[in-house]
């Protein structure tokens, strides 16, 4: 089993160098016509897209094969009354964006935040997602890269598990097909366990994103290693292997919020876990407040504990 470790959005190796900045609506509104507001969106977004080639080339020559762009790419990009059609200015450096990836063979994906509910009760939000999520597509095919997925939870709890988890099946079917073909689904930390994702995308055959910590916070004394197999078969049309989420709690077992870094033991448990339940290989996105430093902390105190594994590179390996 091969197993590469990916991280998060900003490489902290690298200072001053981020692909997130932002313009505020507020702040936009306050620039004295369309032609200075348009010349601020263009600024910051050849900043950013500039800033992401910077991190993708680090993650190239340190062996970083997996890596989570950061949704803030493209400032006000969906704001229902900005809108603005950045495709006619970068369509050239987004092309490009897209062969580095391709030819590094590096996977990347996006994990649009917390607000994007595919089964709220509320039409407008569903209707913010959906734009927010054609977005996120419309970078994909600006960037040529057809392996790009989309990261989502379930969402709202409104009207209880049950009619909220039929909600999320039928708004998904309704969504278009260039949507939900990106689409893959995350268990939560608070109501929605592996084992209901797992039934989710069972029914309507998409990939399962297992968040290994969200588990440990909430289950119903299900077992991973009773749920593994099944969560990794739902990778079996993809291209690209299995995918999980990885962090440690900061404080206590079940402390939702993230450490700076990954607790080398516990992975290894997991390892040892998957080790015995599947046999395929997957990619590991660390979630630590560190990123790409916690990345290489964890490979550094893996070879400390003398884990029983084979070392490919920088992020990369065997067992």
């Amino acid at each position: 089993m091969i197993i590469r470790l990916g991280y998060v959005a900003i490489a902290l190796n690298l200072k001053k160098v981020t692909s997130s900045s932002t313009v505020t609506f507020a702040n936009y509104n306050k620039l004295k016509n369309e032609e200075e507001k348009l010349k601020k969106l263009k600024s910051v977004t050849f900043s950013n897209l500039d800033d992401l080639e910077t991190i993708l080339k680090y993650n190239i020559k340190n062996n970083i094969h997996f890596y989570r762009l950061t949704s803030k790419l493209i400032p006000l990009s969906t704001h229902p009354e900005v809108l603005w059609q950045y495709d006619r200015y970068f369509s050239k450096e987004l092309k490009r964006i897209g062969e580095i990836v391709k030819k590094s063979n590096m996977r990347i994906d996006f994990h649009p935040d917390q607000f994007n509910v595919v089964n709220s009760i509320k039409e407008n939000v569903v209707k913010d997602t959906l734009r927010n999520l054609n977005h996120a597509v419309d970078l994909y095919d600006l960037m040529d890269y057809d392996d790009g997925k989309l990261v989502i939870h379930v969402g709202s709890s409104a009207g209880g598990k049950g009619d909220s988890i039929n909600r999320f099946i039928d708004n998904f079917n309704e969504f278009p097909k260039r949507i939900r073909k990106r689409l893959i689904l995350e268990n939560d930390d608070k109501i929605f366990t592996a084992k209901d994702v797992l039934f989710i995308c069972e029914k309507i055959k998409i990939p399962m994103v297992l968040d290994v910590h969200h588990h440990n916070c909430k289950n119903d004394g299900e077992n991973l290693s009773d749920l593994m197999k099944n969560i990794f078969d739902t990778w079996s049309c993809e291209n690209l292997p299995p995918k999980i989420h990885f962090s440690s709690p900061k404080e206590g077992k079940l402390d939702r919020k993230h450490a700076d870094y990954i607790d080398v033991n516990e992975f290894a448990s997991f390892l040892n876990l998957a080790k015995e339940s599947v046999n395929n290989d997957f990619d590991v996105m660390i979630e630590a407040k560190k990123k790409d430093l916690a990345l290489f902390k964890l490979i550094d105190d893996l070879r400390k504990i003398n884990y029983p594994c084979e070392f490919i590179d920088e992020s990369t390996i065997k067992i």
